[in-house]
């Protein structure tokens, strides 16, 4: 029996990054996972990683249809859940006086309208004594220059967890937010030179109390203890950032 045996999970944006730590550490522990996200060519690698004690599911949490499929879904394979993680998210850095309507609504389809709905959606399987986990981000209380959108959608977040822990208490359910600081995830080297992610990592360590990157494993455990282990805890977000907000 692993730790988190007999506990049935769904983990959005699960595929990659932040989530799919979060999926590996519930799988190996015993946990019955799924996985959703936008790629089946994502969610299929991850899948293969991560064995038999997990399914995917392809949707989008901006789209409602998408939600209730997966709903059904859930329903259908888990019955009920003991743990929700609404990780799914993008991220856009812009300067604000060059924000598009496109961009900015796009970052609340995803963000925040589709965590809200997420929670929605989910929520009557959601068993008594579950954890729901939303993944902010240390941008919702530090000005970071080019956020603005991005941290406005992420203190919406905050705000969520505290008043959906109020609504879903009475039914025993606890709800919680994780908030990652520089999390090295290998996303950088996506998006720009190996030379220009160089120095940029150089100069987050260099600002960081701890002087290093996190890693999705420990935004992972973060996760994991708020969902199952924190018990006499709710509406809390707990940051997992080096010190960054709080140093």
């Amino acid at each position: 029996m692993g730790k988190y045996s007999d506990r049935n999970v769904v983990i959005t944006g699960g595929g990659s990054g932040m989530g799919f730590a979060m999926a590996k550490l519930l799988a190996d522990g015993g946990a019955r996972v799924m996985i959703t996200g936008r790629s089946r060519a994502t969610l299929d690698a991850a899948l293969e990683r991560l064995g038999g004690n997990a399914v995917a599911v392809p949707g989008d949490v901006a789209s409602l249809a998408d939600l209730e499929a997966l709903a059904d879904r859930v329903k259908d394979e888990f019955g009920t859940l003991e743990g929700l993680f609404v990780n799914a998210g993008i991220a856009r850095a812009m300067p604000f006086e060059s924000m598009t309507e496109e961009a900015y609504d796009e970052l609340f389809a995803i963000n925040v309208k589709g965590a809200y709905f997420t929670v929605q959606k989910l929520a009557p399987l959601l068993s008594t004594g579950a954890g729901v986990v939303l993944t902010t981000s240390t941008a919702n209380v530090i000005g970071m220059p080019t956020t603005s959108a991005y941290a406005a959608g992420k203190a919406a977040l905050r705000s969520m967890a505290r008043t959906l822990a109020g609504e879903l208490l009475p039914r025993g359910i606890r709800v919680n937010a994780v908030s990652p600081g520089p999390i090295d995830t290998g996303i950088l080297e996506n998006g720009m030179s190996a030379e220009a992610a160089a120095q940029f990592k150089a100069q987050v360590v260099a600002d960081n109390p701890m002087r290093r990157f996190g890693t999705t494993d420990e935004i992972a455990t973060a996760a994991a203890f708020l969902a199952f282990d924190a018990t006499y805890t709710t509406g809390a977000e707990f940051a997992v950032d080096g010190g960054a907000t709080q140093l």
